[in-house]
């Protein structure tokens, strides 16, 4: 399949708890659509660098720049969008500074606003995004310079805060064009052409964090694309043994120590605990991870399950997340 896609989303706004990978995530979301044979942008909003680290590429700057290109003519665009530069973007789109902007950053004024201001520091931000979504050729035949965007947004801690702008402005700016480009950012993300899809890990914090998430956002009218498990292993211990396996039972060292030794292993006590105990740990995992996917089931909205990755993160792994996503139907 290439050429844009049937889905009317076209920004993916990718979110998850701290430490659940959602920064690859949105990079395999990005592989993934680029695969299609679409132009897709791929921005971070944090300062992280997180998507070069990924991708293993130079760190990300403020003007967009080509980081990768599949054979099907698609390719995904890069952008670490910064505050003080889209601040002083804004000023000029807006007020037409010129070089006034730049005095204002050298004694300091683009810094302080920013800081002394974080709800209008993050209409800085998604505007930004916004305008990619909403950019379109020069000429007659005008058409998306975008396909879709891949927004890597803040955790699922602030997510709510970050998106809700209307409420982050409504204090500094209740009139002007701060407030009518927060307005104009609320209808885009509220609309059928947004979709923010959460990250999570099967364990306990992460899935409950992701539920509240869940409720937040509803709340806030944002449509919710996807849950992504990520980082599911697969169990290794058939189901009929794994009791046995997790309460150390005595036969399964006999049959480990007799398996082993069948193969010319040379066994010691301290060798056969530590294999069963890693056993025993292996089977609680599953255990666990089975628990936490009957949560999710629970929830309104799909569930889209990404391997655990032995090797970390490759350029082939990043391709294998994307299939994933693509044939679970996450785009």
């Amino acid at each position: 399949m290439t050429g844009p896609s049937s889905s009317p989303v076209r920004l993916h706004v990718v979110t998850g708890k701290g430490g659940t990978g959602k920064t690859t995530v949105a990079t395999a979301m990005a592989l993934a659509l680029a695969s299609r044979g679409q132009r897709v942008l791929l921005a971070e909003v944090e300062g992280r660098q997180g998507l070069s680290q990924v991708l293993d590429v130079a760190p990300l700057g403020t003007e967009e720049r080509t980081l990768v290109t599949d054979p099907s003519g698609g390719e995904v665009v890069g952008l670490s969008v910064d505050a003080k530069t889209a601040l002083l973007e804004y000023l000029q789109k807006f007020y037409k500074l010129g070089r006034a902007g730049s005095v204002l950053e050298k004694v300091g004024a683009v810094d302080f606003a920013t800081t002394i201001a974080p709800g209008v520091r993050d209409v800085l931000l998604i505007g930004r995004v916004y305008e990619a979504v909403g950019r379109v050729t020069k000429g007659a035949k005008k058409r998306p310079v975008f396909d879709a965007v891949v927004l890597d947004a803040p955790p699922t801690g602030r997510i709510g805060r970050f998106l809700n702008v209307n409420s982050e402005v409504s204090e500094v700016a209740k009139v002007g064009p701060v407030r009518n480009q927060a307005d104009s950012i609320t209808r885009l993300l509220q609309s059928p052409t947004t979709a923010v899809h959460l990250v999570t890990l099967l364990e306990e914090m992460p899935v409950q964090e992701t539920i509240d998430a869940i409720d937040e956002l509803g709340g806030l009218s944002l449509r919710i694309g996807s849950v992504i498990a990520n980082g599911v292993r697969q169990p290794l211990v058939a189901d009929a043994d794994a009791s046995a396996v997790a309460d150390r039972d005595p036969a399964v060292r006999e049959a480990l120590e007799a398996a082993l030794a069948a193969v010319d292993v040379r066994t010691g006590p301290a060798l056969l605990a530590g294999l069963l105990e890693e056993g025993a740990d292996h089977v609680d995992r599953a255990r666990l991870q089975a628990q936490q996917r009957e949560v999710l089931r629970e929830l309104p909205v799909p569930v889209r399950v990404l391997p655990h990755l032995a090797d970390g993160v490759e350029s082939g792994a990043l391709r294998l997340l994307a299939d994933h996503l693509d044939e679970q139907g996450a785009i």
